[in-house]
């Protein structure tokens, strides 16, 4: 398996330090509000490496933080921690925040049929591992403090940059990174803030009352789970800079030895060509697309797109993403309960192609789209097959096939989602049953068919490949 390594920008043979165990850690959410398309696409790439790493036969723990306490709105060291600014907007204290949007964001990625990480260590129950990674960096001459501040000495570290791109020398003060008289270098980045005494979060340390800083956060609890060398650390391509250059320095700052031997990046969902988040304003809600849409026709929109390049969100494209949904429903619906005797030699060759094809591109960089053009292909294949000779044999394997690759390693559930299942299982039966009546030119009750399904509130349409697709309008 190959995958994109965001350090050495190039795509690697992907080699465990220690096979078969993996881990991997992924920036999970800072919980002060529901989360929108942007996350949805995030976590759903990164559920799909899990699922296809451990389809592989390793052995993977998966570690998600949650970030409650330490994550500032210009997300470095200015601003205000977004926890609290939500908590004064709602009139709650900021522990009721981040319950309310931890719940949320299980919530959504549950409908979305996202695996629940191993662990999901929140940052303020591992304040006393960050300040003993902020004690060690001290030590080893990387930080400083001031005034109840520790600051991350960049120049201490001369590989800063090297994941971002950046040169020290051309890092400038101001953007993101906040000018402090406080810093012996305007470029250094703070490990430990001081609470003011209006702050409410707060925890005692070795520098007085404080708060750690949003990096800092990350660093100490993939090391406290996973171990000083990460096998795989993910994230959005946003966090490349500053938040995962500034993990790579305090952690090989503090031991020495390589922090994440693979960074991956999944590419942002765009409204119009530009950005979706919460700052710009133009993001929807996972919520409210469930509400148009069932999870897994957000899913398949999601991994029709590859998780390095941009999706730009449109109805168009969930439509599209729905019609194919049905398309792969009714296919497994047709394949019945999988079992029968023997397959024959066209079923085996139909799946064996998948399977090669599937797994081809799915080494190639995790190339969801191909992968599910490998599965398409064998739906057109199947029908085809079935059509001429309907054999038990035939649909026990390539339901067992569908299984494999679509329900277990893409992660698609194909009975019908959390909602709406025995309506969509009907449409998967009449769909089939109006392909039948095509087949053997019965036009005038297909057509008859489609009459009554209108007038119930069905909407019918013929396919190239002579299957019928059939849902509520």
């Amino acid at each position: 398996m190959k995958l994109h390594n965001s350090l050495t920008r190039t795509v690697e043979e992907f080699v465990p330090l220690d096979p078969p165990f993996i881990g991997m850690y992924v920036c999970g959410p800072t919980v002060y509000g529901h989360s929108h398309l942007g996350h949805g696409k995030s976590y759903v790439s990164f559920d799909v490496l899990l699922r296809y790493l451990r389809h592989l036969g390793f052995t993977v723990r998966y570690v998600q933080n949650i970030t409650d306490v330490g994550h500032l709105t210009d997300d470095a060291d200015a601003g205000e921690d977004k926890i609290l600014k939500q908590a004064r907007l709602e009139r709650l204290e900021p522990m009721e925040i981040a319950e309310k949007y931890t719940r949320s964001y299980f919530e959504d990625m549950d409908a979305l049929n996202v695996l629940r990480p191993d662990i999901s260590p929140r940052a303020s129950g591992h304040v006393l591992e960050q300040i003993t990674l902020v004690k060690r960096l001290i030590a080893a001459g990387h930080a400083y403090e001031v005034g109840g501040f520790v600051y991350y000495a960049v120049e201490s570290f001369p590989r800063y940059g090297r994941l971002s791109g950046r040169k020290i020398d051309q890092l400038v003060a101001g953007a993101r990174v906040e000018v402090d008289e406080g810093k012996r270098d305007p470029r250094d980045f703070a490990l430990w803030k001081k609470a003011s005494d209006d702050h409410i979060l707060g925890w005692e340390s070795p520098w007085g009352r404080g708060y750690p800083g949003w990096h800092l956060e990350c660093s100490a609890m993939a090391m406290r789970y996973i171990g000083e060398t990460l096998d795989i650390h993910g994230g959005g391509l946003e966090n490349i800079f500053p938040h995962h250059e500034s993990e790579i320095a305090q952690s090989e700052g503090a031991t020495g030895k390589p922090f994440a031997r693979f960074w991956l990046h999944n590419n942002m969902v765009t409204v119009d060509g530009q950005k979706m988040g919460k700052s710009l304003g133009n993001f929807v809600l996972l919520k409210d697309i469930f509400r148009k849409f069932d999870p897994m026709v957000v899913r398949l929109y999601i991994l029709r797109s590859h998780y390095r390049s941009p999706l730009d969100f449109s109805d168009e494209g969930l439509e599209s993403a729905r019609s194919g949904l049905e398309r792969l429903t009714a296919f497994r619906s047709r394949l019945g309960a999988g079992t029968g005797g023997e397959p024959s030699s066209q079923a085996v060759a139909i799946c064996r192609d998948t399977e090669a094809g599937f797994g081809t591109a799915m080494d190639d960089d995790l190339n969801t789209p191909q992968a599910l053009a490998s599965v398409f292909d064998m739906v057109r294949a199947g029908n085809a097959l079935l059509d001429s000779a309907d054999a038990a044999g035939d649909r026990a394997l390539m339901a067992a096939l569908i299984d494999t690759l679509v329900i277990d390693v893409l992660g698609i559930d194909l009975s019908g989602g959390s909602t709406g299942s025995m309506d969509t299982e009907l449409c998967a039966i009449l769909s089939e049953a109006r392909g039948v009546l095509r087949k053997n030119r019965l036009f005038e009750a297909t057509d008859s068919m489609r009459h009554r399904l209108e007038g119930i509130g069905y909407s019918s349409r013929d396919l190239p490949d002579g299957t019928s697709e059939i849902r509520k309008k």
